[in-house]
């Protein structure tokens, strides 16, 4: 059985491997479309490989420095930002209303061998929660006003101890990562659809002009492509066996499997958290997605979930 240390080293070689495979496999795509684009518009005279290098290096190079910029400020900021996303409020221990949820988590701290986080409440009457922070001694713990007053206490410290485990196993870098990377490539696939829009440089002739805007068509497709199935596929990669290694850790720091299964019963029923309805990224930090789905959305987001199945998470739970 893998021990929490097995986790952490495996997580560390992930967070490598993703490092690297984001930029790579954005370059990699960037280039073959704007290949297919360039060879598609090019003139018998026109030299297609050096276009397409320096366009390929035009549109990779300040993505991946705009990546590296937002996550420096993500490593100092992340985790106050997503917080604030998710319209959180940090409690003190001194909170007649709080003193058992403080107690819990000192409790389950104490169990995991991990100092102790800040605890914030987000006021929504569903049930969810998430962790985050750059490291351990700085982490903190998010639950909702719902989930503190549906659980019994076990259920709860079952909970506590999933989020412990995502702290311990050093699983908050690799989602501050994602979201960042995320982040930072929407936002650049907006700003080359205004320029296509745009007509792009009005100042060349119609032939340029034309083979501007689909080298232009190309790298947005490429940023497309790259955020919705790209990333989608990676973070499931990634999160899937994430959540099982919480489960597991969560259960061993609880000694109680069973109370994590019941938490999950409840959880599935009602994890929506109507304040992230719109930040999709943040499902992949809470204990179950907390967006709102339709019945076609429950039936795609089965196939890029960044969580297993709640069943299969209870079926595992129940046979510790």
């Amino acid at each position: 059985m893998k021990t929490v240390y097995d986790h952490i080293r495996e997580n560390n070689i992930k967070t490598a491997i993703l490092v690297a495979a984001f930029p790579l496999i954005f370059v990699v795509l960037v280039f073959l479309l704007v290949w297919a684009a360039v060879a598609l518009t090019a003139t018998p005279d026109q030299a297609v490989m050096p276009l397409v290098l320096s366009t390929t290096a035009t549109v990779a190079i300040p993505t991946v420095i705009a990546c590296l910029a937002w996550l420096l400020i993500s490593w100092a900021f992340g985790d106050s930002m997503m917080l604030s996303s998710a319209g959180a409020r940090e409690i003190r221990a001194d909170e007649p209303e709080y003193k058992q949820v403080f107690r819990s988590v000192e409790n389950v701290a104490i169990a995991a061998g991990l100092p102790t986080p800040r605890v914030y409440i987000i006021d929504d009457d569903s049930l969810n929660a998430f962790a985050t922070g750059r490291a351990p001694r700085d982490a903190a713990v998010a639950l909702t006003r719902g989930i503190i007053k549906k659980l019994d206490r076990l259920e709860l410290e079952g909970v506590i101890a999933h989020e412990m485990a995502h702290i311990g196993n050093r699983d908050i870098r690799l989602d501050m990562m994602l979201i960042t990377g995320v982040g930072v490539t929407v936002f650049m696939a907006d700003m080359v659809w205004r320029m296509i829009l745009s007509g792009s440089r009005g100042g060349d002739d119609n032939k340029n002009r034309g083979q501007t805007v689909a080298i232009l068509v190309a790298v947005w497709l490429a940023f497309l492509i790259f955020n919705w199935i790209i990333t989608p596929l990676l973070r499931m990669a990634i999160s899937r066996k994430r959540e099982f290694a919480a489960d597991a850790t969560g259960a061993f720091i609880t000694r109680n499997p069973r109370a994590l299964a019941s938490a999950l019963r409840k959880i599935s029923c009602d994890s929506r958290v109507e304040i992230l309805d719109n930040r999709k990224s943040m499902s992949a930090v809470c204990i179950a997605d907390p967006g709102s789905k339709s019945a076609f959305g429950e039936m795609v987001g089965s196939l890029y979930s960044t969580h297993p199945p709640v069943a299969e998470r209870i079926k595992r739970l129940d046979s510790m």
